[in-house]
């Protein structure tokens, strides 16, 4: 099939790009968050209550949110420059250690005082001798309470500027946590098109204001649902349109997990790259996966369908990944577009 033949070349392309990624560098600003699984067995219930005992054995902590987008781009290769905050707490020191460990600057992290860091806690448990995979049974988040003082934002925005110069591409990711205001979102947006970089942005639906003039735009399948529904219209491509004019998007990359990604675009009829996962078991670290592969692509010159074409692969990595081990690195992603080219060679035949 044509189509068949045209996306064998687009991973050739993409291979072609991951083998040879080393000089790009982006510059990433936003929340982070510290990432803590606790994994165990749940045996029993609660003599109190009717919630399982989870008998912990084994705990592990990873950076998340703009900091898993940091360790995802690093290890691809590329050169990164994060601009972000924590507070002066063991989860804060805990996030820049990590990352220091993967080579990752850490000169744009400021460390507020008395504030807590982010943090999101997983519990994961399963029957002992009787189930191999676990699922997760809470989550728990602690966080700042108070807003993030403005002149630490301004400092956190400061440093990104001084950045994009040297930069290939810019990423925004905002979990609504004090780094990325309205009018700094949009003095970043403005600054690397004028100097014509691509910007990848991930927002939360109640702050889209700030991604206006975005390149791509990062959603869940839930999220346009939601927006479908408020704008009375059961159409998706119906909405996907409206939000690209209304805030003037480049594209509009929508995640759907076990189903794919789907990439929207003005005037362009919708574009469905199917999940060809083979065990899909989590999805933790998707928006992050998709931001690194988009950063990594449009930042080495090539287009938004290749661009999207590599989100989706590493979407299809993270889906099959053990929860904790979940950002994309450049080994595993790279075998994985290996494979993808050798089925769709195997099915033209």
């Amino acid at each position: 099939m044509e189509g068949d033949a045209d996306r064998v070349k687009v991973l050739a392309r993409l291979g072609d790009m991951l083998d040879s990624i080393e000089e790009s560098k982006v510059t990433l600003i936003g929340d982070v968050m510290l990432d803590r699984f606790h994994h165990g067995y749940a045996n029993n219930l609660d003599s109190t209550a009717p919630v399982p005992v989870l008998k912990i054995m084994r705990t592990e902590e990873t950076p998340g949110a703009a900091a898993h987008i940091a360790m995802g781009l690093r290890s691809l290769g590329m050169q990164v420059s994060l601009h972000c905050c924590v507070g002066d707490d063991r989860e804060g020191s805990t996030i820049v250690s990590k990352l220091a460990e993967h080579e990752i600057p850490t000169e744009g992290i400021h460390s507020v005082p008395n504030r807590n860091t982010l943090t999101k806690i997983r519990f994961y448990g399963s029957r002992e001798s009787l189930l191999d995979e676990s699922q997760i049974l809470l989550q728990a988040d602690r966080g700042p309470r108070d807003p993030l003082p403005e002149e630490v934002r301004k400092s956190v925005a400061e440093g990104a500027i001084n950045e994009i110069s040297e930069s290939n591409a810019i990423v925004l990711s905002d979990y609504d946590k004090g780094v990325l205001d309205t009018e700094t979102s949009l003095m970043l947006i403005s600054i690397a098109k004028k100097a014509g970089l691509p910007v990848i942005v991930d927002p939360k639906l109640t702050g889209l204001d700030r991604s206006a003039g975005a390149d791509v735009v990062l959603f869940e399948n839930r999220g346009l649902n939601l927006l479908s529904r408020r704008q009375g219209s059961s159409d998706q491509s119906s909405t996907a349109s409206n939000l690209i004019s209304q805030y003037g998007w480049g594209a509009l990359l929508v995640l759907r997990g076990t189903e794919g990604v789907t990439l929207y675009r003005d005037g362009e009829e919708p574009s469905h790259i199917p999940c060809l996962s083979p065990s899909a078991v989590q999805q933790i670290g998707l928006h992050d996966a998709a931001a690194t592969a988009l950063a990594a692509a449009l930042g080495n010159g090539l287009s938004m369908v290749e661009a999207a074409t590599l989100a989706a692969a590493a979407c299809d990595c993270i889906l099959a990944a053990e929860a904790s081990r979940e950002f994309v690195d450049k080994q595993t992603l790279r075998l994985w577009i290996d494979e993808l080219s050798w089925q769709l060679r195997i099915s033209d035949r």
